[in-house]
This record gives structure tokens, C-alpha cells and sequence, in this order.
């Protein structure tokens, strides 16, 4: 499938910031409008695109993690991607892209709750869509939402960004002769436990049948790219895909 209809983009918090001289800054104008242009590029090729927001500019950026309860940290690591959400939503409509953020997690004064079929009439009427909350419950990573969201809004494809141009045997920043794959199926992602996806996340894609590609995080254009020109990204799908 080289065109897909809709997508879902898998965005870490790390896209949206930066390091400078007086250390770490959790929102980049630089880097978050990298990210804008690079979804505008999307809605302007036709692809209806929805975005789920990860957090870890809010998390990581700091020495370590202030909650002794761990569902109490989830509660908070997704009202930090809800952040994200608002602030990525503010920056598309500063730069002419109709978006609208929703959250799974009720925050009412913010942001409209998370609904299926009003984010799919968004990406119908031609909205850029955000989500953020994670799934709402705790215990599962965004990989997960980013699945849940992928068959809740009937997406071909999910697009996920990382620090390497693809999916590789073993990580090539520390192993020189680590195999890059250009094609892998869902079974040989959950059989040989390659780290691309957290693997409940690629087994719900496989039982919908959605693609996952895998691009470079650091070219510009990449998610357009990673839709249009072929080994540019890695595709993980049916063993039949073509």
C-alpha cells in the first residue's frame, strides 16, 4: 500500500524539544514547527491524518520520577501528553492547518473528551487530529494507543518516527553489522521480539491489518516520504503486502 487513505502519526515528546547552553527545554519553536510542516505536508497530499502524542519531553527531561505509585505516574504521564496535545494543536492553527486536540483523559475546560466518531467526521471534514491521554488507563505506552487508535479510526497505516532509519536486527549504533529490514510481517516482528513496537501494539495491528512504517526521525519530510518513496521506511504488515 504506498498511498494510504488515513493515518495515524506516533509523535514522541522528544520531536518537540530541545537542548541548549542553559540545558533542557521541553518545547523547541524550532522543532515543533519541523513537526507542523511535516504533518501539513500529510493533509496537503490528500492523507488524512490524526497524530497521538507521547510525553517524554515532560518526563525524561527531568532527574527521575516523583511518584512512589506507579498508576499515579501514568495518571500523570498522560496529562503531560495532553500538553503536548494542546500545544502542537496551537502551533498547526498558528500556521493555517485546521486541527482540533481531543484527550482520553477528561479535562473538560481543555480539551472536548476523546470520541471515535467525531475524530473520524474531523479527518472526513479535513482536520488535523490530536489526541492525547494516552488510552486513559494506566499501564500501557502510547504504542498502544497509537493501535488503539489506529482501528478505532479505521487507519491504514501507522507512522512511527525513531533514531534510525528503520527497523534493524540489533540497535546499528552499537552493532556495525545489525541487518536493516525493508519488509518484515507482524509474526516475525512478535517472533524474533524486535523492539520497534511495544509488542500488544503490533499484535492489535495485526488483528486490524494495519501497517506499521518505521522511518528516521532526523530527515526532514519524513513521514511524506516514508509513504511515497519506497525503502525509504520499514514496512511491517501481512506477509503478502506489497
Amino acid at each position: 500500500m504506498s498511498h494510504p487513505r488515513r493515518v495515524i502519526v506516533k509523535l514522541s515528546g522528544e520531536r518537540l524539544c530541545g537542548r541548549s547552553k542553559e540545558g533542557f527545554s521541553p518545547f523547541d519553536a524550532d522543532a515543533l514547527g519541523l513537526v507542523v510542516d511535516e504533518l501539513a505536508d500529510l493533509r496537503g497530499a490528500g492523507i488524512e491524518t490524526a497524530v497521538v502524542c507521547g510525553a517524554g519531553n515532560l518526563l525524561r527531561g527531568g532527574r527521575g520520577c516523583v511518584f512512589a505509585d506507579r498508576v499515579l505516574a501514568d495518571s500523570a504521564g498522560m496529562l503531560a501528553t495532553v500538553i503536548n496535545a494542546l500545544a502542537l494543536c496551537d502551533a498547526l492553527r498558528g500556521a493555517g492547518v485546521p486541527a482540533r486536540a481531543y484527550s482520553a483523559v477528561p479535562v473538560p475546560t481543555l480539551a472536548p473528551q476523546y470520541r471515535a466518531v467525531e475524530a473520524r467526521r474531523d479527518l472526513v471534514e479535513g482536520r488535523l487530529v490530536i489526541v492525547g491521554g494516552g488510552t486513559g488507563a494506566p499501564f500501557v505506552t502510547t504504542d498502544t494507543a497509537s493501535a488503539l487508535r489506529a482501528r478505532e479510526l479505521e487507519a491504514d497505516c501507522i507512522l512511527k518516527a525513531t533514531q534510525v532509519d528503520g527497523v534493524y536486527s540489533a540497535d546499528p549504533r552499537r552493532d556495525p553489522s545489525a541487518e536493516r529490514f525493508e519488509r518484515l510481517s507482524y509474526d516475525e516482528v512478535l517472533t524474533r521480539r524486535l523492539g520497534v513496537m511495544d509488542l500488544g501494539a503490533v499484535e492489535l495491528c495485526r488483528g486490524g491489518g494495519v501497517e506499521i512504517r518505521v522511518f528516521d526521525a532526523g530527515v526532514a519530510g519524513g513521514a511524506l516520504r516514508a509513504l511515497t518513496e519506497p525503502g525509504f521506511a520499514t514496512i511491517i504488515g501481512p506477509p503478502d503486502t506489497d
